[in-house]
């Protein structure tokens, strides 16, 4: 007993003790602790399958097996989740029928299964990621810097205000109003259809967002009075030189009428 009492009181032991302390709660984390970049690895590893899986069911037929695309179709590698997410969720993509351009309709693949079908995609090259929410947020853009991009870069296809307009062959751009946020971030980041790509070398993740806070504005309306479609200066004067002239050329025929 005095030699074990003597072993407890030797300078050494609180150290020891310690020593032992740490290496109990160290196994014990260890072994207790989960795993979250195993749980992502596996997470992403299962998504990439069931994209797979979704993409041969749905996309393969013209995108081809490997999605290298043909003569009259884009190859797939390369483009990224951005583009896939923006194809899918407007339900341009899978096509109903060939034509100019997709239509957006009704999209035909839930939020899991198109976040699927993208991390395949992505899977197969480097290419531009889905934003993230403060890259798409108006609340932290600039729209009145978003104002002046949209209107030196995009207001040519879809109107100064975003209302759309019609492009050559019988393709379109469409009206930007109800677009989410989101889509809007990966058009441009994309270019899908007629649209350039506007990467980040050409608008900068700000400005894109600049212009996303413009176009979340323009969905508050007019103060003024009739938009008459938001076509700009053309409509305006095509209704200025129809009604208006018009209505003075019939009051001139009354007061005509009337003095004779």
């Amino acid at each position: 007993m005095k030699a074990l009492a003597a072993r407890r009181h030797h300078r050494a032991a609180p150290v020891v003790l310690m020593l032992l302390a740490l290496l109990l709660t160290g196994g014990i984390y260890a072994v207790l602790a989960p795993s979250p970049a195993s749980a992502d690895t596996a997470s992403t590893a299962n998504d990439v399958e069931e994209g797979e899986r979704l993409f041969q069911a749905n996309c393969a037929t013209c995108h081809g097996p490997n999605a290298e695309g043909t003569a009259e179709v884009p190859s797939l590698v390369g483009v990224g989740a951005a583009a896939v997410d923006f194809q899918v969720s407007t339900g341009r993509m899978p096509m109903q029928m060939n034509g100019p351009q997709a239509a957006e309709k009704p999209r035909q693949m839930d939020e899991e299964q198109t976040a699927q079908l993208a991390a395949y995609v992505a899977s197969l090259g480097a290419g531009p990621a889905v934003p993230t929410d403060a890259q798409i947020d108006p609340e932290l853009g600039d729209s009145a810097n978003g104002s002046l991009l949209f209107r030196t870069n995009c207001a040519m296809c879809h109107n100064a205000i975003g209302a759309g307009g019609a492009l050559s062959e019988g393709k379109w751009a469409p009206p930007l109003f109800d677009v989410e946020e989101r889509n809007l971030y990966q058009a441009m980041l994309t270019g899908p259809q007629s649209m350039p790509v506007f990467n980040d070398q050409t608008l900068e993740p700000d400005e894109k967002r600049d212009i996303i806070a413009f176009l979340v504005e323009q969905r508050e309306g007019s103060a003024g009075g009739l938009t008459l479609g938001s076509l700009g200066p053309v409509s305006e004067g095509l209704w200025a030189w129809v009604v208006g002239l018009g209505l003075m050329i019939g009051a001139a025929v009354w007061i005509g009428a009337k003095s004779s």
